[in-house]
């Protein structure tokens, strides 16, 4: 029913404002309706708090009795951190939920949907299920892939340049551009660099976003040449640094950086020829309540995210500008392909101008969840 659908978006809407901030819970949002008229809406906050249905039925009060609940993620059925949604729903008398999918969480699929139906509650599945997918995608991949889902962030000339002969790269793209990465890495658990970024740019990974949050910083360094003086280091900035080594990395030196002030070295399976295995590193970020990374990190990183199979979106920035020559720096420094093939494909895709650039977004191909 159109009503369904206009209600559901709103509860969307509701669950969006949390983004980036309950992991490692899916962002959720709830509307209460009775005779057409909204008497109780909310939204998870974060992760310990109340639940979207709980926010919303506070406020419906004696109102959401005979009323119709709608929620973009099937209510739970299990005591975690607070009581079981689906009971609330059924205490506080609705007589109708309207869910867009259902949770993947194998603790609660399929059972807080049951629950409600056993009370005698009409349920409805599958409203603006595609919207709801990919606002908890990152929920989705950290249950089924046991992985943060990764987002590549790219920004490159016309012709594909990331520098040029000198390896000057900032800037660019213009002022629009770099304020929409800080955007996203509000909205991301964590931001991901190697310690070649550190080295070429000293950034300090923070959002600098008005009213933003700042993600954890994750650099993946393999022999910890961090300097000491990085300003990663930087004591102004909220969120903790994780540097992902090799294990067999200089044991004193991993003792020193793991003992400073909001600093966690984590050590990590290596490859052959030595570098952190990226799989295991995502594993241990997943172990560790991440379920979405933005990786703003140099050719060779994102080179390897790609040829690892780890990388499911594409934000591109693309300048209206050509910088040329053999030895400017490109967007990826890896082995490469040997046949077109071989590709990687982006599919959804969506280009847009932010300012004077372009964006191109995607999704890479065969990315995407079971339950897409």
């Amino acid at each position: 029913m159109n009503h369904d659908r206009r209600y559901m978006a709103l509860a969307l809407r509701l669950a969006a404002r949390a983004t980036g901030r309950t992991r490692p819970n899916p962002v959720v949002g709830c509307v209460i309706v009775r005779d057409g008229e909204i008497v109780g809406q909310g939204y998870h906050p974060q992760a310990g708090a109340p639940h979207a249905e709980v926010f919303a039925l506070r406020e419906a009060g004696e109102r959401a009795r005979g009323a119709c609940a709608y929620v973009n993620l099937e209510p739970c059925s299990h005591h975690g951190r607070t009581p079981p949604c689906a009971d609330a729903l059924i205490r506080a008398g609705v007589t109708r939920v309207v869910v867009a999918m259902i949770d993947p969480n194998l603790q609660v699929s399929g059972r807080g949907v049951e629950r409600l139906r056993a009370a005698g509650i009409e349920v409805v599945v599958g409203v603006r299920a595609e919207e709801a997918f990919e606002l908890n995608r990152p929920f989705v991949t950290w249950i089924e892939q046991e992985r943060p889902l990764i987002t590549l962030k790219l920004a490159a000339s016309l012709d594909g340049k990331t520098a040029t002969r000198t390896g000057e790269s900032q800037w660019i793209t213009g002022p629009a551009a770099r304020a929409r990465v800080q955007r996203m890495r509000d909205q991301h658990d964590a931001v991901l660099v190697g310690i070649g970024t550190i080295l070429a740019d000293d950034p300090r990974l923070n959002c600098r976003m008005p009213g933003g949050r700042d993600p954890v910083r994750v650099v993946v360094d393999s022999r910890l040449r961090i300097p000491d003086d990085a300003r990663v280091f930087d004591s102004s900035v909220d969120s903790p640094l994780w540097i992902a080594t090799g294990r067999g990395a200089n044991f004193a030196r991993a003792e020193a950086l793991g003992s400073r002030a909001n600093v966690r070295v984590i050590p990590c399976r290596e490859t052959p020829d030595g570098r952190v295995n990226l799989s295991d590193l995502m594993s241990r970020l997943a172990e560790l309540d991440l379920t979405s990374v933005l990786c703003e990190a140099g050719s060779v990183l994102t080179g390897a995210l790609l040829e690892a199979g780890l990388a499911d979106r594409l934000a591109l920035f693309v300048a209206p500008k050509l910088i040329g020559g053999k030895d400017s720096r490109g967007l990826l420094d890896s082995i490469g392909i040997g046949s077109l093939a071989d590709a990687q494909r982006l599919v959804n895709m969506n280009v847009s101008q932010v300012g004077e650039d372009l964006l191109i977004e995607g999704d890479f191909e065969g990315s995407r969840c079971l339950l897409a």
